[in-house]
Parts: structure tokens; C-alpha cells; sequence
């Protein structure tokens, strides 16, 4: 039977999708079921890893029948995964010895703290790219050992696997017969040296983690193995693609060459720049990290986060309660010539890059008279604009490439508005796909390369029904308006601490 499809696994945080693309980078069908979030102390976040398993094949099997698709018409399976979620689970029961403790989690922060007084920073931005933050899988594994009874001698003797969410769902979709994981998610582990792609042994040794519990670490595009035959009717079909979700994103973004970005408006907004085939050290407090590697060439970013973006609108929904529903914002912003002057500064839990002060607070300046709720409506959504221009700016810097355009995705990214004006201040095309499914389709992409099912040609164009925002408003003018949020953002810094002075 003619293989014409693939199947991507995307495994998120706070659900399991599945998703299957046909030869034209189309979406024919998802489908998608939420699972259990556990909080067992404050800033602990764990998840059960069979209930993820679960929930990712049962997504896929209900997928295939809902579209009346045999397993032996899939050429391949591609997984993109919640980044630094950790697993450890025994090699000989194949059961999990305690919860996935997810990457929100808080409770490596003392262990964090121990790194930086033995005067490992530097020595782990220079290797891994990373900064020391319990965001990361290495203190989590850490912890697991540490704590949970037996582990450290069950892990001594060779019984223990660690892993990624990827690495899991291998581990499971092979019948327990592969433990392995690719660069994009060994990077995030603040394990990996990302410039010799290989674990490494002096931070494994501090951390006390044995080598043997660790995956092996392939390329993100090619055939890692084959899924067992009682899962799809028989079939053994590949799995050829995996890469952690924000790089999946970037590769089905299609940001292929040095100087392409990416934006996810989400809660808040994850950016990513490809910055070619070397690692770039950043210089802002960025993070470097690997985009992807296929066959024996490594592609690198740079990742920057803003902390609060579609958290902004939410509170105008909820806290102010001027809104509705998000989707509003659009119209309101546009029914009013500008902003009036105002700026709205949403550092609810302190500013990032490029600032970095956990005292400042949120603020709107620039309150006269004449202001309405509609103009503090459109000030929020140019402050998620504004922020991405912090980040961009720090990406150009670091790298000393330009910003060649901005693929833009995540739900604010159906925002008009919104786009045009981050076009605008950034002075270059922001592009939207024609559907949100950029993490999926990485995953796909990346699985189908391996296989012959995409032609590398394939993926250079962007995908038809794509919406190409173009600049309208001149660089005086942006400029203009940016200078202004920047005297607004110094403002806002410092605001806690000097109240605590008073």
C-alpha cells in the first residue's frame, strides 16, 4: 500500500496531540487530549508518565481511525516534545521509579545555588549554552536520585534510564528495546556539550549522574527505530524525526537559514534565531542552543523569552475586565489612531532580557485625560510587540547577523493588529502560517526528510496560504515610539525595591 502520509507525535505540557500531514505539508486531521497536572508541594509540577504515554497513543490510534488511515499507509512517525521535562524510569520492569517533574518546576533551586558557589556558571554557559536554572532536566535528575529510595544504587547498577519526554515515548513506542534522544532535547539538559555533541563527563561527575542512565544522543532528522509491531496492527513503521518543541517550531517555521526567527505568542513568547552552523555565545544572557542536526550538520539558535505576552490580554479580560474575549482586542486597538501616548509596561513578575530585574513592577505611563480603555487596550498589545523588539535586538547584537523576516505563531499571532505593528516597530516582514500546527509540522518535516518523503528543495518555501506582513510605518517614526518604551520600561525598574527603602 502507498505510504502518503506521515504522523506527528506532539507531546505538550498540558496535552497530547497528534497530527497527520500529507506530501504537501497538509494538515488532514488532529487530535488532541488534555491529561493531569500534579502539584504535590508549592513550585513543584510533575506529571504521571504513563498517562502521557497513554494519552499520546491513544491520540494517534484515534486519529488514524477517525481518518480511516491504515498504519501501513504512514512512512513515517516525527515527535516534537515539551523540552526538559524528565523521566527516569528501570530498564528491566520498564516502569517509571517516580513522576515526570515537568520544566515548570521549582524545587532544584538550592541545588542551582550550590552550582553557582562552586563557581560552575560560566564554565556551563561556555559548555552547554544554558544558564544554571532548575529549568533544566540535570538538577531534576539530579534530585531524582538523590531522593527517591534505592535510586542512586539501582542507577549504579546499570537499571536505570533517564530521559526526556521524547526519549520516553521512544523507549515506549520500541517495546523497551531503544533509549535514545536527539541534540535539541540533549541540549536543553545542561548536560550536553553542545559544541562536541556528546554528555559531559565533568558536569555528570559534580552532579553524581552515571553515564549509563543517560540516552544515546542522535541526529534530529533520521531513522532512531522502528515502533513495536503490536502497537499499529503489525506495522513497524520508522521514527525518523524528533526535536524539542520551540526548535520543531523553528524548523516547521521554515527558518532554515542564519538571521530567520521565529515568535510564539503564547502566555508568554518563546523566540528563536537561527544563527547557522556555529554556536553563538551570548553575550545578553540569551541561550544558546542546537536548532537541529541532520546528517553531520549542526544548526544553532539563540532563544529569548518574554515573560508575560498573551498573560497581558488576559489581564485586561480578567483583571481589568475592559475585554471580553481576547479576539476583541483586534477591532478595539484599530478603532483608535494610536495609542495617545501611552505605554503599558507588563513586568508582573519582573523583566528579562534585556534588563533583567526581578523588582520591576507593571506600569502604564503616559495617562492624560483623553485616554480611554481603548487606548490602554492597544498600549498592551504594542507592549507584546515592543518586548519582541527587546529580544530581537539582543538576538542581532550577539550574532552580528541581521534579522532577515519573523515567522510569527501562537494564538496572538491571529491578532491583525497585533502583527502589522510588530512588522512596523521591527521594520521587517513578519510572516503567519496558514494554520498554528508549526511544532507538528517541524516534527513531520524532520521525520520526512529522513524517509524520502520530503525533498530538502521541499522545504524552502513558504507554505502556501501563508500571510505576509509588511512594514508601513516609517523607521522615524517606529524608532520614535520605541525610544518612548524604553523611558517607560526605566520607570517601571527597580519599582519593589525602593518602595522596601522607603
Amino acid at each position: 500500500m502507498a505510504k502518503d502520509y506521515i504522523l506527528a507525535l506532539d507531546q505538550g505540557t498540558s496535552s497530547s496531540r497528534a497530527v497527520i500531514f500529507d506530501r504537501f505539508q497538509q494538515p488532514l486531521g488532529i487530535e488532541q487530549v488534555e491529561f493531569a497536572q500534579h502539584y504535590p508541594s508549592p513550585g513543584w509540577v510533575e506529571h504521571d508518565p504513563k498517562e502521557i504515554w497513554e494519552t499520546q497513543i491513544g491520540v494517534a490510534k484515534q486519529l488514524l481511525k477517525k481518518l480511516k488511515i491504515k498504519p501501513d499507509q504512514i512512512a513515517a512517525i516525527g515527535i516534537a516534545n515539551q523540552r526538559e521535562t524528565t523521566v527516569v524510569w528501570d530498564r528491566e520492569t520498564g516502569h517509571p521509579i517516580y513522576n515526570a517533574i515537568v520544566w515548570q518546576d521549582r524545587r532544584t533551586a538550592d541545588t542551582c545555588e550550590w552550582l553557582r558557589k562552586q563557581g560552575l556558571e560560566s564554565y556551563i554557559k561556555q559548555t552547554t549554552g544554558l544558564v544554571i536554572d532548575s529549568y533544566f532536566s540535570a538538577t531534576k535528575l539530579h534530585w531524582i536520585l538523590k531522593n527517591v529510595p534505592g535510586a542512586e544504587k539501582l542507577a549504579q547498577q546499570g537499571r536505570l534510564a533517564f530521559g526526556t519526554i521524547d526519549s520516553w515515548l521512544l523507549w515506549k513506542l520500541t517495546g523497551g528495546k531503544v533509549h535514545a534522544t536527539d541534540v535539541t532535547n540533549a541540549s536543553r539538559t545542561m548536560l550536553l556539550d553542545i559544541s562536541k555533541l556528546a554528555w559531559d563527563e565533568k558536569l555528570l561527575k559534580v552532579l553524581n549522574i552515571p553515564r549509563s542512565i543517560l540516552p544515546n544522543v542522535l541526529p534530529s532528522s533520521g531513522i532512531f527505530c522502528y515502533t513495536s509491531e503490536d502497537l499499529f496492527d503489525g506495522c513497524k513503521i520508522p521514527i525518523s524525526g524528533i526535536a524539542g518543541d520551540q526548535q520543531s517550531a523553528l524548523f516547521g517555521q521554515k527558518c532554515l537559514e542564519a538571521g530567520d526567527a521565529k515568535n510564539t505568542y503564547g502566555t508568554g513568547c518563546f523566540m528563536l534565531m537561527n544563527t547557522g552552523f556555529k554556536p553563538v555565545n551570548s553575550k545578553s544572557g540569551l541561550l544558546t542552543t542546537i536548532a537541529w542536526q541532520i546528517g553531520n550538520e549542526t544548526t544553532y539558535a539563540l532563544e529569548g523569552s518574554v515573560f508575560i505576552a498573551g498573560a497581558a490580554i488576559k489581564w485586561l479580560r480578567d483583571g481589568l475586565k475592559i475585554i471580553k474575549t481576547a479576539a476583541e482586542t483586534d477591532s478595539i486597538a484599530t478603532s483608535v489612531p494610536d495609542s495617545q501616548g501611552v505605554y503599558v509596561v507588563p513586568a508582573f513578575t519582573g523583566l528579562g532580557a534585556p534588563y533583567w530585574d526581578m523588582y520591576a513592577r507593571g506600569a502604564i505611563l503616559g495617562l492624560t485625560q483623553g485616554v480611554t480603555e481603548k487606548h490602554i487596550v492597544r498600549a498592551t498589545l504594542e507592549s507584546l510587540a515592543y518586548q519582541t523588539r527587546d529580544i530581537i535586538g539582543l538576538m542581532e547584537s550577539d550574532s552580528g547577523i541581521k534579522l532577515k523576516s519573523l515567522k510569527a505563531d501562537g494564538g496572538a499571532s491571529a491578532n491583525n493588529f497585533l502583527i502589522q505593528f510588530q512588522s512596523d516597530i521591527l521594520n521587517t516582514d513578519v510572516i503567519c502560517p496558514p494554520f498554528p500546527e508549526a511544532t507538528a509540522l517541524g516534527a513531520a518535516l524532520l521525520a520526512g526528510i529522513a524517509v524520502d518523503f520530503y525533498q530538502p528543495n521541499e522545504l524552502k518555501s513558504d507554505l502556501p496560504g501563508s500571510k505576509i506582513y509588511s512594514p508601513k510605518m516609517g523607521t522615524t517614526q517606529s524608532d520614535k515610539l520605541y525610544r518612548g518604551w524604553l523611558k517607560a520600561v526605566e520607570r517601571a525598574k527597580g519599582w519593589e525595591s525602593e518602595k522596601e527603602n522607603e
